[in-house]
């Protein structure tokens, strides 16, 4: 059913329950993990800044994708540089070009008002994706 399932995660407990959702679900079905987290960072006044180092995205995913490896799934992990706020493209952009058949991701739990306020990545990634997104609490 799913050769492929994009797993972007951000640390959060959300995030790491999502692992555990889409491990399971991957060796169910014998498809690949892809792993991803997006760094962002801002312009300003002429300064690119990053929010979190490169080092720290790389240590989030060689972490996830260890403890997937662990549990006998076939996985892989990728970091992305985006602009402040543009995590959600990223995730669709990655699930095309990786041919994902599934978005596994975890939400932070916002209430309807502070996501009608802030919005969220996750409540974007499943009104733009072209494929399922499970969501994650």
């Amino acid at each position: 059913m799913f050769e492929r399932i994009l797993l972007p995660v951000d640390g959060s407990e959300h995030s790491r329950r999502a692992v555990a959702v889409a491990g399971d679900l991957a060796r169910r079905y014998e498809a690949e993990v892809v792993v991803l987290h997006a760094r962002e960072h801002e312009l300003t006044w002429g300064a690119d800044i990053d929010i979190e180092s490169a080092e720290e995205a790389r240590r989030l995913v060689d972490d996830v994708v260890r403890e997937l490896k662990d549990a006998g799934t076939s996985v892989r992990g990728e970091v992305v540089r985006v602009p402040l706020g543009d995590v959600p493209r990223a995730i669709l952009d990655v699930a095309k070009a990786e041919d994902v058949g599934l978005i596994v991701m975890g939400t932070r739990g916002l209430s309807d008002w502070e996501r009608l306020l802030l919005g969220s990545v996750a409540h974007k990634v499943v009104h733009l994706a072209d494929v399922p997104v499970l969501v994650v609490r």
